[in-house]
């Protein structure tokens, strides 16, 4: 075996079954020694950005470790920003880049593709990064890596390859995989702790992150007890979001901040209550508060203080509170009713500000069903009503750049139809946003991924348009965009293509693309339907 053979056995170890990349010169020992072993898909990414986005999505949806192969030099840079995401979302994601021969390393002899302080780029970018030079130790340091990425607060680990040492000999030592370091087991005190004061709560809410989409069977016990739920989005769908007692992402409409009046105690569980997800910081939340999450540097870390933290795994510590809660909480009895008018109110108010595009979402709603996947995009759409209106029913269903960063949704689509390829990906994406990785439309024809790709095409920036309109006095610099025929674009690339120019055509439009099989491109040309009857202009604009 070479050390390439190793990297190959070890991903085969660790239950891999897919990896996303673009061979070159400095990672070929790698791949081919995947290629030739046969047991792991590859599919080759249009640009190493694209390659890591698909590898997170692929990581989000299977719940398990995603892989990414990129060579050196600039194309591990190119897959920087992508790492800054899989950072964001804390996704388990193994990067392994080439790296110029060893005898040059850190010499500046102007090897091709070699790149100053390349290990430190992608150690601020990653969980942890590191380097092999000695063959020998390859599958100690794979091995070790995976751990590190699979160790709640997960993330991204990139791991640098030597293109000589991909080839020397080496060995794959019988060590067993060190399992992942979880610390499930909450302090059985500190649950006490926790369920004496939920018990003597009547209206109390959980309020669940990304960190606790694991733990849905828990939620949905407290639930049954009479518990309210909130989430944020990344948590979406930890409680299907067409439970009574659900008030899904609406967590920062006005209605749910006035309805968190009436609540004596919210429990926040794997959240770090973003600012995205609060207003800014802004939200009102229940004064009384308690927050759990694994990670110990968590306590204090919210703009939101909390009386109480309790370091553990989410599904743990709710399935304690669960335990010790059944039969001894007794809720308010209008509390689920008044829970339930303030979602009522929150989806209405929501439906009348992107009216006409209420009709879009009943269209997807009808057509996608409970079983599809929803992947987004960073544009208005979503920022108005892809990250809440649309329902999300499962934990693992809802994929979106948590960083914040346009452009990566297509390749997550791809990355999300490659992990779960007997369900259809709809992605939400804009003009924009598209244009970043217009290429990866090749990967999508070449997988067959059966993606139904909805482009908002409102040529140009369209969120920075309406903050120009609300802070800059109507100026709109540097934001109306050339776009392609996406009618030419499809056709070019081999894609179905439709187009819906009037809301009339929602619903037969979308309904016809989605029950066809493999990838097609939906032009919404929002130019011709009319722009939203409340203009969004997200944080900055004062509306969220």
């Amino acid at each position: 075996m070479n050390a390439g053979d190793v990297v190959a056995a070890v991903l085969e170890e660790c239950g891999v079954t897919a990896a996303f990349g673009v061979i070159s010169v400095h990672n070929m020992a790698i791949l081919d020694a995947i290629g030739r072993r046969g047991r792991i898909r590859f599919v080759t990414a249009r640009g190493e950005a694209g390659a890591v986005n698909m590898a997170d999505a692929h990581a989000r949806v299977n719940d398990a470790l995603g892989v990414a192969v990129t060579s050196t030099g600039t194309g591990s840079g190119n897959a920087a920003g992508a790492l800054v995401e899989a950072l964001s979302a804390e996704t388990p994601l193994l990067h392994l880049t080439g790296q110029i021969d060893t005898p040059h390393l850190d010499r500046g002899h102007g090897f091709i593709h070699e790149t100053k302080a390349q290990l430190d780029m992608l150690a601020a970018v990653s969980k942890r990064a590191c380097r092999v030079t000695d063959p020998r130790e390859c599958a100690a340091v794979m091995r070790a890596a995976v751990r590190t990425a699979l160790t709640p607060p997960c993330g991204p680990v990139s791991i640098e390859l030597p293109a000589d040492v991909q080839t020397a000999g080496a060995g794959l030592p019988g060590d067993p995989m060190p399992p992942p370091a979880c610390h499930e087991s909450p302090d059985e005190d500190a649950l006490d702790r926790l369920a004496e004061r939920m018990a003597g709560a009547r209206r109390p809410l959980l309020w669940l992150g990304g960190g606790a989409r694991h733990a849905g069977v828990a939620a949905r016990r407290l639930a049954g007890m009479g518990m309210g739920i909130v989430t944020s989005v990344r948590g979406r769908g930890t409680v299907p979001e067409d439970h009574p007692l659900t008030l899904g992402a609406f967590g920062q409409s006005p209605d749910a901040e006035a309805f968190y009046g009436t609540v004596d105690l919210m429990l926040v569980a794997g959240s770090r209550l973003r600012s995205n997800d609060t207003r800014t910081y802004r939200l009102n939340l229940p004064p009384a508060r308690l927050h759990v999450d694994i990670d110990a540097a968590a306590r204090g870390r919210p703009a939101y203080a909390a009386d109480d933290f309790v370091r553990g795994d989410a599904a743990a510590v709710l399935t304690g509170l669960a335990d010790r809660l059944d039969g001894a909480f007794v809720p308010d009895p209008a509390f689920g009713d008044d829970l339930r008018r303030a979602r009522a109110a929150a989806e209405a108010r929501l439906r009348d500000a992107i009216a006409p595009y209420d009709g879009l979402v009943d269209a997807l709603a009808a057509a996608m069903g409970r079983d599809a996947l929803w992947v987004r995009d960073i544009t208005v759409a979503n920022s108005t009503w892809g990250n809440r209106l649309l329902k999300v029913y499962g934990p693992f269903d809802s994929v979106h750049p948590a960083g914040g960063g346009i452009g990566q949704g297509l390749a997550m689509a791809i990355g999300a139809a490659v992990a779960a390829p007997r369900r259809k990906v709809v992605c939400l994406t804009g003009d924009g946003g598209l244009a970043l990785n217009m290429g990866e439309l090749l990967t999508a024809v070449e997988v067959a991924a059966d993606l139904a790709l909805l482009v908002m095409n409102d040529r140009g920036y369209g969120v920075i348009r309406n903050i120009q309109d609300a802070q800059f006095g109507g100026r709109r610099c540097f934001v109306d965009l050339e776009t392609p025929d996406f009618a030419g674009l499809a056709a070019a690339c081999g894609m179905a293509y439709r187009r819906i120019v009037a809301p009339a055509g929602f619903a037969s439009t979308i309904g016809d693309a989605l029950a066809r099989p493999g990838p097609v491109l939906i032009e919404v040309d929002m130019t011709s339907i009319g722009p939203m009857k409340v203009p969004f202009a997200g944080p900055m604009g004062g509306r969220s």
